[in-house]
């Protein structure tokens, strides 16, 4: 059977800061620059999630793409569209993750693929913030 890949894309504004709360205000500074500052500043973000899986010959489908929307809409439009996702998203809480786009990639990789079971397999997500700042997670 071939294994093909399938790719759905969603946009969502969110604001975020980045800060370690051990660190001083100088120190964020120094690593962060002006992402460190209160109270937080915001994106529009492009994410990409691609699936691979086995061409179901009935269907065409490698994954069925309403159940892909359904879930895309609960464990990305939902979690983080006009969200802070430092406040809003437990794991981006202070002290916790930093919620970097690199950081939130690999979250989303994760939850969608928690969400898919093992019918599909996330191979790939691209998060842009920026026309000029995205970060790609990719399957090992």
């Amino acid at each position: 059977m071939p294994r093909l890949s399938l790719t759905r894309r969603v946009t969502f504004a969110a604001a975020h800061r980045y800060r370690r709360p051990e660190w001083s205000e100088e120190r964020n500074f120094a690593v962060f620059g002006k992402c460190s500052r209160a109270p937080w500043h915001g994106h529009t973000y492009t994410c990409d999630v691609s699936v691979a899986g086995s061409l179901d010959p009935v269907t065409g489908f490698v994954v069925d793409l309403r159940l892909l929307d359904d879930i895309l809409e609960r464990e990305v439009m939902e979690r983080f569209d006009h969200r802070n996702i430092n406040t809003d998203v437990p794991e981006f809480a202070e002290g916790l993750l930093v919620p970097s786009c690199e950081n939130v990639a690999a979250y989303i990789a994760a939850r969608v693929q928690a969400a898919l079971g093992t019918g599909a397999m996330v191979t790939r997500v691209w998060l842009s913030e920026s026309p000029t700042l995205w970060a790609e997670w990719v399957a090992d």
